[in-house]
């Protein structure tokens, strides 16, 4: 609701400026960008973020009016805003969305056929946009005042051809050119579409198993949204009102669904283009076939480049978050002992926050795996074992931090020695060519007492269990190995 007041707010001041049609669109469009891609940890750092995006956006714009009747010059400058939108993400939610809002000015460009003379009204139509989508988002409606998103996990390390963005800005920018090459040969007027696909099947994937899967889910969503808009868009032909108000609907179905299934979020994002269409008077349903084309061009283009071109392995991927994972149940069970002990400095809730974050991330980079068009049973059955795992270490994790912020819980004296065999379990699920786990008869059953085991202890002999059973499917051989791809 919050993007639909701050769009529509855009559009509306835009409108009463006077603005031309094209230029209303443009900043209807910097809003949603502004609104969608700023996911930096805290409120300043949002609006430092947005405050920015002119400085990704402006050149752009400028350059992409100027080279648009230049068909080599043109092309040759939109890989480059891809190279470097991609490249860019190397520095966290920031470079991600300056490098998307760099690469969509370009794109609208093209969309709307922009030319050099309206640059005017399209800068302070952007600029009141995303005025507006401020305003919105850090004083109207600051929902993250109340509830400030977590920051995202440190990006994997790397160097070089190393380095995960280099790799997917090499990928991209290939697909890309191809996807364009392509794309001009189905139409040379509307072959953006075939790049546009390419780039965002790229945006929030890491591995080339969730490049194909958001393929295809980009594909599908495609589908079903071009016959949404057969039905809704074309019979419309671009009534403002009606419009207005399905464009509506079609923002709040984007915010709403893209945390849940990327495949309804592109059905709304593909009528809501087909509404932007009919409002220009250029809406027929051989465009809608068009884009179903190109969508398909710009998703084999994707996916050829990440099986191609420096594949970056589902395998590596997978278990590259996995450890990280495996090491915050340690840190955490950690930081609960010592505090335990004694130590008022030593707090598990950092730990415990890094762990969920990290469980998220790999439950991402699983999910091709466990997509039900994967064909591979065994694989699927492991990850899934894998993931259940993970979310009773996560579990354990956050009872120990529980009972260690009570101030009244006691420290038993094999608390600590049951944390090392934690953390012995953990390197020994982390280090590369360590024995397998010891056996946890101990831990699963503590030496007898007078007293009941301290609930401290309970939860990290479950841990220890725990560990003890993601040996195996991690350790699985190379033939069905859990995270192969």
């Amino acid at each position: 609701m919050r993007a639909v007041l701050g769009i529509a707010l855009a559009v509306t001041v835009a409108e009463l400026a006077g603005f031309s049609l094209t230029a209303s669109i443009t900043g209807g469009l910097a809003a949603l960008l502004a609104l969608f891609t700023v996911t930096d940890a805290t409120v300043r750092r949002q609006a430092a973020t947005t405050a920015l995006l002119p400085l990704a956006g402006f050149p752009v714009l400028a350059l992409a009016t100027l080279l648009h009747d230049h068909t080599l010059l043109r092309d040759g400058a939109f890989l480059l805003v891809v190279l470097c939108g991609v490249y860019a993400r190397r520095w966290g939610p920031r470079g991600h969305a300056l490098g998307i809002f760099a690469f969509m000015n370009f794109f609208s460009t093209q969309f709307l056929h922009a030319v050099p003379g309206q640059l005017p009204e399209l800068y302070a139509a952007v600029g009141i946009a995303l005025a507006a989508a401020g305003a919105v988002r850090f004083a109207l409606w600051p929902i993250e005042r109340r509830t400030p998103p977590p920051a995202a996990p440190a990006p994997l390390p790397g160097t070089g051809l190393a380095r995960i963005t280099t790799r997917q800005a090499v990928q991209a920018t290939a697909a890309c050119a191809v996807a364009l090459g392509i794309g001009q040969v189905l139409s040379e007027d509307r072959w953006y579409w075939a790049v546009g696909t390419t780039w965002w099947i790229f945006v929030n994937t890491v591995s080339r198993g969730e490049t194909l899967v958001r393929g295809f889910r980009r594909f599908l969503g495609t589908l079903i949204g071009i016959a949404v808009g057969m039905v809704v868009a074309i019979p419309l032909h671009g009534a403002p009102l009606p419009t207005a108000l399905l464009v509506a609907v079609c923002v709040f179905g984007i915010f709403y669904t893209a945390p849940l299934s990327y495949s309804w979020m592109m059905l709304a994002v593909t009528v809501m283009a087909g509404l932007l269409y009919g409002l220009l008077g250029v809406l027929d349903p051989a465009l809608l076939v068009l884009r179903l084309e190109e969508t398909v061009v710009g998703a084999v283009c994707a996916a050829l480049a990440v099986l191609l071109i420096l594949p970056v392995t589902t395998h590596a991927i997978n278990d590259a978050w996995i450890q990280r994972a495996l090491r915050a149940v340690h840190a955490a069970t950690a930081a609960s002992e010592r505090r335990l002990a004694g130590d008022e400095g030593a707090d598990p809730s950092p730990h415990v926050a890094e762990l969920d974050l990290l469980l998220g991330r790999v439950r991402l980079s699983v999910a091709p795996l466990v997509h039900p068009l994967s064909p591979f049973r065994e694989r699927k059955a492991r990850a899934r074992r894998v993931l259940a795992l993970l979310d009773e270490c996560a579990a354990e994790v956050r009872g120990l931090a529980a009972v260690a912020a009570d101030p009244d819980a006691s420290h038993d004296a094999r608390l600590a020695a049951a944390c090392w065999r934690v953390e012995t379990a953990v390197e020994g699920l982390t280090s590369p060519g360590a024995p397998e786990a010891a056996p946890v008869r101990q831990a699963a059953e503590p030496e007898a007492t007078a007293h009941p085991a301290p609930a401290a202890l309970g939860h990290v002999s479950g841990l220890e269990r725990l560990l003890a059973a993601l040996d195996e499917p991690l350790r699985a051989p190379p033939g069905s190995l859990l995270v192969r791809s």
